[in-house]
């Protein structure tokens, strides 16, 4: 159902598109949809990413946050500015054109959790990879049981894809929970950290698949609270970021212990994240 690459171009070939729109998600983050100039888009898997590269500025690694279930010729990355090549990125206006290379690393592997419950935690920009796994998952939903989302930001004008969540949780197809950590006068939802809606939340452990991005703190609390309801750690997938800059495993750059997650990651399950994370500032 998910094609790889394109045919006749290898995954580190620099590849040119063009911005097609510029959404604006919040303050600092917007979403480009990314048309190709002379050929079709790459195809990818859920939780892989590219290398975009800003001509004239530098390359950075992003997740991919379009739908990987659906032939369409553009892609779509959510880009939150923090650094002078994302901030390039977020500001490149539709008719700039865009290096790209990819996809890049492991995915979320969604179809391994056929027939069980999927609990989907995102803090901040986090659920930006994430949402190709809510995309897929409703493309797929006979293929699951229970479907949990719990999302968080700081504030509720910080809220990731807020149309997008609300067609979600509409349709009666997975359950929401949205939490903010500063609300506004207007918001009338829960208020904290996503751990604690997570930490309300019953669960089936033994039938249970979790995936967590966010910050690593975040990503520890929240598998913490899983494994504390007996969901095992194999069972609850992360993604880890670091310093990639050639994609291929080759510089060496995103190296996490024995990973060089740009190849052996950016998902993993738990049981291979839990004793790298607990290393300091490894």
């Amino acid at each position: 159902m998910i094609a790889e690459a394109r045919a006749g171009a290898s995954a580190d070939t620099m590849l040119p598109y063009r911005v097609a729109r510029r959404i604006l998600q919040t303050s600092d983050t917007a979403t480009l949809v990314l048309a190709p100039v002379d050929a079709a888009a790459q195809r990818f898997r859920a939780g892989q990413f590219m290398m975009l590269y800003r001509f004239g500025v530098g390359e950075v690694a992003i997740s991919v946050s379009g739908n990987p279930c659906v032939a369409v010729d553009f892609l779509e990355h959510t880009i939150r500015s923090v650094g002078a090549v994302s901030a390039a990125l977020h500001d490149a206006p539709v008719g700039a054109m865009i290096g790209v290379r990819g996809p890049f690393g492991t995915g979320w592997d969604l179809g391994s959790a056929a027939g069980r419950d999927l609990v989907i935690v995102g803090g901040g920009v986090g659920l930006a990879p994430l949402r190709p796994v809510v995309l897929e998952a409703l493309a797929r939903r006979t293929e699951f049981r229970r479907i949990v989302l719990i999302t968080g930001a700081r504030t509720p004008d910080d809220i990731l894809f807020r149309d997008d969540q609300q067609v979600w949780a509409g349709d009666g197809l997975l359950e929401l929970h949205q939490t903010v950590d500063h609300p506004g006068p207007a918001w009338t939802g829960p208020i904290g950290f996503v751990t604690e809606p997570l930490a309300k939340l019953v669960v089936d452990p033994g039938n249970t698949t979790a995936f967590l991005c966010g910050p690593e703190p975040m990503m520890r609390f929240c598998a913490n609270a899983l494994l504390r309801k007996g969901v095992p750690p194999t069972d609850i997938r992360v993604t880890l970021e670091r310093n990639m800059q050639c994609g291929v495993a080759r510089c060496g750059h995103c190296q996490l212990g024995p990973l060089l997650l740009c190849r052996d990651g950016p998902v993993v399950d738990y049981a291979v994240a839990e004793p790298l994370l607990s290393v300091r500032e490894l």
